[in-house]
This record gives structure tokens, sequence and C-alpha cells, in this order.
């Protein structure tokens, strides 16, 4: 068992299940089924497979279900399965939002050649989870984090001195380049560095698409900055090869999904 896993279960069980262990005969047998109560992208799975030993999946990661659904059928002691009921729900929800809202985007661009990506804004501990249900929805998954991928921005610009101080002394990594440029300076300095990939933040998507001409196709180009639902079509459309959101991480609205006890006969 993970340790995200296991401290998620110590936080929620602690000494026992005071309410099923008064409640509930110990030796009583029971199935629990997981039900969509709303319209999702499923993700999350692993963390049902990981918890019960007697688990039945109906649907994969990335599948998108009507409500009333049956996700997966658990089976063992009744106690057993209502001690880890909310811990397996608290995951699935989470991360079946992330991928509802990530599958959201992603059909919003799905006429344009522009991917959309998630960032490093998630929950702490939480990355690869909500990483793989971003992935799960269809987006494309940026950096891990610090140590897979150079992204200089505007404080290591700042830090190194400049647009090429910062491309130069990066360029002995060995690892693509991705640069945030602020202005059309600082566009035209990370053109002649021959940067890789440019990341265009706060544009507005007539200024992305002037700031676009002028790169003409010398670089990948990303646009980030507060993109939403509504203005994420707008910001595709203007040639750029990806749009970042960091709200398909920070902001996703768990789903409804219920967990459904039933008797063993």
């Amino acid at each position: 068992m993970t340790p995200l896993l296991a401290l998620a279960l110590t936080e929620d069980i602690g000494a026992g299940d005071v309410t099923s262990t008064a409640c509930v005969p110990a030796d009583l047998r029971a199935t629990g089924v997981f039900l969509t109560r709303e319209p999702l992208t499923l993700a999350g799975t692993a963390i049902l497979t990981e918890l019960y030993p007697n688990l039945k999946l109906h649907h994969r990661d990335g599948e998108t279900l009507p409500p009333n659904t049956p996700i997966a059928t658990a089976e063992g002691t009744a106690r057993t399965l209502l001690e880890l009921e909310r811990t397996a729900l608290n995951f699935l929800q989470r991360l079946s939002g992330v991928a509802t809202l990530a599958h959201a985007f992603t059909a919003e661009v799905a006429h344009t050649n522009c991917r959309i990506l998630d960032t490093r804004k998630t929950t702490p501990g939480f990355r690869a989870l909500e990483k793989a249900a971003a992935a799960a929805g269809g987006v494309t998954n940026h950096r891990m984090g610090l140590y897979d991928a150079i992204l200089i921005k505007n404080n290591h610009i700042s830090a190194a001195g400049g647009v090429r101080q910062a491309i130069t002394a990066a360029r002995t990594s060995g690892l693509p380049i991705e640069i945030e440029v602020r202005t059309l300076a600082e566009l035209h300095e990370a053109l002649a560095e021959n940067a890789d990939h440019l990341l265009l933040d706060n544009l507005t998507p007539q200024q992305a698409s002037e700031w676009i001409a002028i790169i003409d196709h010398r670089a990948k180009v990303e646009l980030s900055g507060g993109i939403t639902l509504e203005t994420v079509r707008a910001y595709a459309e203007t040639g750029a090869d990806f749009v970042s959101v960091g709200a398909i991480t920070h902001s996703a609205r768990a789903v409804d999904i219920s967990f459904r006890l039933e008797l063993s006969v």
C-alpha cells in the first residue's frame, strides 16, 4: 500500500471505526457498489484496487460515464467495507473531478492543434495521482516537478541577469529550454537565443495572436494565465501549441459518487 493511502486510512479510521464495531456484526458479509450520481470522467480506480482485495471494476480511468452507472463492486465483511468507504470516496471523487474538468477543457479545443497542459499547482502529496487523473481526462502532463524539465520564469530571469544569461546558463543542462517572456523585447531576445519553447503569460487572445505571428514557428508556444473554460477556445484558436491551466488540478470540483452497501444473501 502506498504511504499516501496508508496515511489517509490512519487519518480516518484511527484506533477503529467505533460506529461499525458497535452496530454491525463482525462476521456479516456484504458487497459495496460505487455508483455515479452525475456525468463524469472516471479516474482513481487504482486506489480501489489497492483498498479492496475482492474488487470487480466495471469501468476504467478515462471513460466518460452517465449518472447511475456502477463503477466497481467490492466484496468483504460489512465492517471493512464501511471502514474504507469514506477514504475510497474521497480519492475517487477528487480524482474523477480532476479528470472531468480536464475532459471539459480538452473538448473545448478538440477542433484545434492546441494541447492542454496541466501544471505543478497540485495538492501536496497528490501530484502523481492528480496528474494521472488529468491525463485520464485527455490533458498532456507538463513537468512533474523541478527536476525533469527547464522552465525559466521571471524570477529566474531576474536572478540570472537577463534572458540571454539565463538561456546560456541553462544550455549546460542539455535539456530543452522553456522560458517565460513578459515583453516584446524579451520575446525577441529569447528567439535570438533559439529558445525551444516560449511561455506567454497573461495576454489577451488578440495579443497572443500578434506575438505568435512574430514567433512564426521558430519555437513552441504555450499560453497561460487565468485561462478558463469560457476563454480557452479563443486562446487555442490563436495558433498556440499549448495552453496550460492550473485550475484543472487546483480548482476541480469533487464529483458526486455514492457507495451503496448490499448485504450478502
